[in-house]
């Protein structure tokens, strides 16, 4: 999962990426750091084909400002630049993985 650094390369991510996944976290979230690793593996094993990136929360705030995430963890999708999905607090990797089967058939299939 890239860190992201910069609002400015977020924005780009979003706009070259047919897909991105987003996760925001930070390092005090004991719930996000258990469940990060999860994410990740699904992802990897899923949806390989789908950009996914990480937010710190408190390194990077204007990222998750522009979005209005005010809770961690929270995951963001977009396909084709606009937000499909988002997920905050109570998160099960089988919902995730419900949500993102039917749109990546259709966009990677």
């Amino acid at each position: 999962m890239k860190e992201l650094k910069s609002l400015e390369e977020f924005n780009a991510i979003i706009a070259k990426q047919a897909a991105v996944l987003a996760y925001f976290s930070h390092q005090k979230c004991n719930v996000c750091k258990v469940l990060k690793p999860k994410i990740e593996s699904l992802m990897n094993a899923k949806f390989p084909k789908i950009e996914t990136v990480y937010c710190d929360t408190e390194n990077t705030p204007d990222i998750a400002a522009s979005l209005s995430i005010f809770a961690v963890p929270t995951i963001v999708i977009w396909f084709e630049g606009k937000e499909t999905y988002r997920f905050s607090r109570n998160l099960g990797l089988q919902e995730l993985n419900d949500a993102l089967n039917r749109p990546y058939s259709l966009f990677f299939d």
